[in-house]
């Protein structure tokens, strides 16, 4: 939830902020891709909520792809019109937490077989130890 955190960790990052639009706050997110493939970017709506399960204390935070006037597409950026994500984390009672994440986007464009093997295999558990490695800093931080 804490853009500016984002950015300082993910080395994918570009660009990241929030904007009011129309009564809701909508996240403007790009992302870099390997040359020579263009960046992606996402415009998107999340909410947050904490749940008491009886007893345990669960957050969700849920987003999902929008479209607003105020964010017009760029030159040169492809734009991801299909994004979603569901996340459910809890502690594991211990010095940890359990983790439930629903990902999906549509990249769009063409994006050659030999990258989207590497994302399989390295890129997608690599960001997860990153965003593992982020958490745990984040306490150190606050």
């Amino acid at each position: 939830m804490d853009l500016d955190y984002r950015k300082q960790w993910d080395q994918y990052v570009k660009e990241l902020y929030e904007k009011e639009c129309n009564g809701e706050t909508v996240v403007y997110w790009e992302v870099k891709y390997p040359f020579p493939m263009s960046n992606r970017d996402y415009i998107y709506i999340r909410q947050r909520q904490e749940l008491d399960v009886e007893g345990r204390k669960i957050h969700v935070v849920l987003a999902q792809s929008t479209s607003v006037p105020q964010f017009a597409e760029r030159p040169g950026v492809i734009r991801v019109n299909r994004y979603k994500q569901s996340l459910a984390i809890e502690s594991d009672g211990k010095k940890g937490s359990k983790v439930f994440m629903y990902y999906f986007d549509n990249p769009g464009g063409q994006i050659p077989s030999w990258l989207i093997n590497w994302v399989a295999k390295n890129g997608v558990p690599n960001f997860l130890k990153d965003m593992a490695k982020a958490c745990q800093n984040y306490l150190k931080k606050t």
